[in-house]
């Protein structure tokens, strides 16, 4: 893949994950376009890469959004990279409580919608656009990268929602990488632990070190640069395809609170973060 010649969009592309990966992409001479519904933050980012990155204000979940941004990316070059990495922070309701109050169904629809129906909405309409460009030496008419988590596998007490939506993405990139095969149209996933970004960074100190904890080595938390490097090695790497790679220094995920600073039985408990 000619990245000098080619474009991107990355959504949530001014956000921890999806910034470094926007800045890395125009390192590699790619042309990407930022999809944020926040524009001032993704215009200090577009600024600080440079005339290789472009904002398109918008949300993920929308067809006419995306279809747009798209629609700037092919402008730039051939559209053959996108990349899925939105995601806001996690409401951390219980399926039921002990006083009988059951999970709220507006905030699972939310979290379904946000971190499953988006991603799937952006990759649909990416993998049919690239379907028309003209194949590399290797077949090829594009990549997809969804970003997945940990909570696929390790789900968290308080997390349903998310580890549900993320366990999704992790089942789809598979299926739909041998659905988009017949086209030359890749599609694989990151499934992160905990990567240092602005919502990890407010979470609480007990959080954090329990977090920690769990990593084997390095001993620390991932930075959003190590998912861009990733991101960079499956374009580099044509033959990964249908695969969920974690991202997550062999972190082992024993029980850990993920509900807001409380005392229960004399126990304190740790505040909300997206690990991911």
């Amino acid at each position: 893949m000619d990245l000098s010649r080619t474009s991107a969009l990355v959504s949530g592309g001014a956000g921890g994950l999806g910034g470094a990966t926007s800045r890395r992409l125009a390192e590699l001479g790619a042309h990407v376009v930022i999809l944020e519904p926040e524009r001032r933050r993704a215009d200090l980012l577009a600024a600080e890469i440079g005339p290789r990155a472009v904002v398109h204000q918008g949300d993920h979940t929308s067809e006419a959004d995306v279809r747009a941004a798209i629609a700037v990316a092919q402008d730039l070059g051939t559209f053959a990279i996108n990349v899925n990495s939105a995601g806001i922070s996690i409401p951390t309701p219980a399926v039921a409580t002990a006083d009988g109050t059951p999970h709220d169904m507006g905030v699972f629809r939310e979290m379904i919608e946000l971190h499953l129906m988006g991603p799937f909405n952006v990759t649909r309409l990416a993998a049919a656009a690239m379907a028309a460009n003209d194949p590399d030496e290797h077949g090829q008419r594009g990549l997809i990268v969804n970003t997945s988590s940990t909570a696929a596998q390790d789900g968290q007490a308080h997390q349903v929602a998310y580890a549900g939506a993320k366990a999704a993405i992790k089942a789809m990139a598979l299926a739909m990488a041998r659905d988009l095969g017949p086209i030359g149209v890749r599609v694989n996933a990151i499934a992160p632990g905990p990567i240092w970004t602005p919502r990890l960074a407010g979470a609480s100190d007990e959080l954090k070190t329990a977090l920690t904890a769990n990593i084997a080595f390095p001993k620390r938390f991932g930075e959003a640069w190590e998912y861009a490097s990733l991101v960079e090695m499956m374009i580099r790497t044509p033959f990964l395809n249908g695969q969920t790679i974690r991202l997550d220094g062999a972190m082992s995920t024993p029980l850990t609170a993920m509900t807001p600073s409380v005392r229960r039985n004399g126990a304190d408990f740790a505040g909300n973060a997206d690990p991911a």
